[in-house]
């Protein structure tokens, strides 16, 4: 009994922190799983008491599970702003920057603790820090890159998919500065199911850990862990729990016993000498604390397929403040050979059975179904439907329709003139001048379509429809060794070289939305009265309904997704994200498969137009990665194998 005890006190308190509360696989959710606005009081006041206890003052920002902020908080004395800088010295894109506001760091690491975590996996931003380098494990020279390498540039305010906190509370919300890889950022649980995130800024870096080989002392983690009192997630749904290619990930380089207050009460709310601070565009500290949503209520953005759009899959939709489903299956109006409702349907539902079937790769118990999230588009990137399975990670909403936006967008015909006609990316300096950001270089994006054409030596590439790329391999172009992963080897044509590349200075993949992000950063930060619009590449292709952005939310450069070709004539993609990058290949590629079989007017690429069929530097570029023995129901080797 001794022993059990003392667990407890060391979990600080067995309510919604225990080893017991990991039984839940995706069901979990009740009228109860939410974040009250006491909840939130209790939150700040334990984090603002740890920092009190330390000596040091905190930002402190708290989301719900869909991304509704909460709550932002800052102690007296707490740092202004932080500037973005990696451990290793880096010029050009987001680096140096020094008036990033700290309730924007704040926002996006509580934002990324709620959206990479589920009933089934729960990660923090230092787990996100882990993934995204261009080593896995950071640290371990000449290992290919992260498996979520270039997540970090998702769920961005410019995107058409994200909602604004002026359309009302149903989500998901944005990030300001994208996915965060700086540690300080954890999910908050209630019996075994995410309710939201806590994200803290003590520091004024805003960094990651470029290292697995030691642990830090981090006052922004150890501050958000006070914070997490009675709301940490389950012992064995942590990210320590979960391995990936057989490595284990990181949760936390400090422990909940390294927590100075754990023992002491929770002061009251109102008695605390910091204030509540408004955020364009996030949280207005004139209405006081908000309360949180509960997932899968209509009210939060996600439920259930009441419409039986997917009969018998369990599926879940996205809908507006009104309840109406914001991407139902509908046909394509982009030209001849457009994809009818019917294959729509068709891709998605079988999307969802192979999800079903799939055994999760990053998600405990063991034996799980994989969760993810589905997106289709035209060839344009207009969405035709976007589904998702129970319980998927948030994050994957977004990233979902990146990949399938991506990976139309580079097997089409219209890419490279569009990239060559866009506006420099202005890099800006690291301090401000006379108030306002100045340029300190600039980037011509037409120079990476030169870049592609000479590595892989196809003159016309980008822009005659010859070759069809997926996310996998439009990554490995986009990585900063090619070999990915070799030191010696040159950077990928779509990335950057040593001393230009860092998870702030990816490529091409940020360059595209430079621009967007800053514009964005600098409205939050009050130096422009007015914040950027929809369509973060700025790209204004004329289509038969209208002008489009075909890659309106960004770019996506790890696996997940695969073109839709009808016979040799591209008709869209689709993009999945969320349980693993090898199953996220798999649901692509074999649900257009098996669509077509079912529909007969509908295939992947062909062989020979598959991107795997280029070998630059005599280096065969991958198009597909499925996993060996897959499914839940079949011994079935190689699922993906001669289709």
């Amino acid at each position: 009994m001794k022993r059990l005890i003392g667990l407890c006190l060391l979990l600080v308190g067995c309510g919604g922190d225990s080893l017991s509360n990991g039984g839940c696989d995706g069901s979990c959710v009740s009228p109860t799983s939410f974040l009250s606005t006491a909840d939130v009081e209790n939150i700040i006041a334990a984090a603002a008491l740890e920092a009190d206890q330390r000596g040091v003052a905190a930002t402190i920002a708290v989301s719900d599970r869909v991304g509704n902020i909460l709550a932002v908080y800052q102690m007296a004395g707490a740092v202004d702003a932080v500037t973005i800088v990696s451990p290793y010295p880096v010029t050009g894109g987001l680096e140096n920057i020094s008036f990033i506001p700290a309730t924007l760091a704040a926002i996006s690491k509580a934002v990324t603790g709620a959206y990479l975590s589920s009933e089934g996996n729960a990660f923090s931003s230092r787990t996100a820090s882990q993934i995204v380098q261009e080593h896995f494990n950071p640290g371990e020279r000449n290992q290919p890159a992260g498996p979520l390498f270039g997540v970090q540039f998702s769920q961005l305010a410019c995107s058409d998919l994200t909602v604004r906190v002026t359309d009302g509370v149903h989500g998901p919300k944005h990030a300001p500065l994208g996915l965060s890889a700086d540690p300080g950022g954890f999910p908050l649980y209630r019996d075994g199911t995410v309710i939201g995130g806590i994200g803290v800024v003590v520091d004024d870096r805003y960094s990651f850990d470029d290292s697995l080989f030691d642990r830090d002392e981090s006052l922004d983690e150890v501050v958000a862990l006070a914070g997490s009192r009675g709301l940490l997630p389950p012992a064995d749904r942590r990210a320590e729990r979960i391995t990936v290619e057989g490595k284990q990930l990181r949760y936390s380089d400090m422990s909940v016993s390294m927590v100075q207050t754990r023992s002491l009460p929770v002061p009251a709310f109102a008695g605390l000498t910091g204030v509540l601070v408004s955020v364009p565009g996030y949280f207005n500290a004139g209405g006081g604390i908000v309360a949180g949503q509960v997932f899968t209520q209509s009210s939060s953005g996600i439920r259930a397929d009441t419409e039986n759009f997917f009969p018998g899959r369990d599926a879940f939709v996205l809908v507006d403040a009104t309840d109406t489903p914001r991407f139902p299956p509908t046909a394509a109006n982009d030209g001849p050979g457009a994809l009818t409702q019917t294959e729509v349907s068709t891709v998605l539902d079988q999307a969802l059975s192979i999800a079903n079937r799939a055994r999760a790769q990053i998600r405990r118990p063991l034996g799980s179904q994989a969760r993810v999230s589905i997106s289709v588009v035209d060839r344009n990137g207009v969405v035709l439907g976007l589904v998702r399975t129970r319980d998927a990670p948030l994050f994957g909403i977004d990233v979902s329709l990146q990949k399938a936006r991506t990976a139309a967008f580079y097997s089409g015909t219209q890419a490279a003139a569009e990239l060559q006609a866009l506006p420099t990316a202005d890099y800006l300096g690291p301090v401000l001048v006379a108030g306002a950001p100045t340029v300190a270089a600039s980037v011509d994006i037409g120079d990476y379509v030169d870049a592609l054409r000479s590595f892989l030596d196809l003159p016309l590439a980008l822009a005659d429809g010859a070759y069809a790329f997926s996310d996998r391999a439009g990554g490995n172009l986009s990585r900063p060794y090619f070999p990915d992963g070799l030191r010696s080897a040159p950077h990928g044509p779509l990335s950057k070289p040593a001393g230009e590349w860092s998870p702030f200075s990816t490529g091409l993949q940020l360059d595209l939305v430079y621009n967007q992000i800053i514009g964005h950063v600098a409205f939050a930060a009050g130096l422009s009265g007015v914040d950027v619009t929809e369509g973060c590449s700025t790209i204004s292709r004329a289509t038969p309904g209208g002008n489009v952005d075909p890659v309106a939310n960004g770019t996506q450069i790890f696996p997940g997704s695969v073109p839709i070709y009808r016979g040799n004539t591209l008709v869209g993609a689709i993009g999945v994200s969320g349980d693993g990058i090898d199953q996220d290949d798999m649901i692509s590629f074999l649900s257009v498969h098996q669509a077509g079989e079912l529909l007969g007017s509908i295939n992947n690429a062909p062989v020979m137009m598959r991107a795997d069929q280029l070998t630059p530097n005599g280096t065969r570029l991958r198009y597909v990665q499925c996993p060996q023995a897959p499914f839940l129901d079949s011994n079935e080797q190689t699922p993906c194998g001669g289709k």
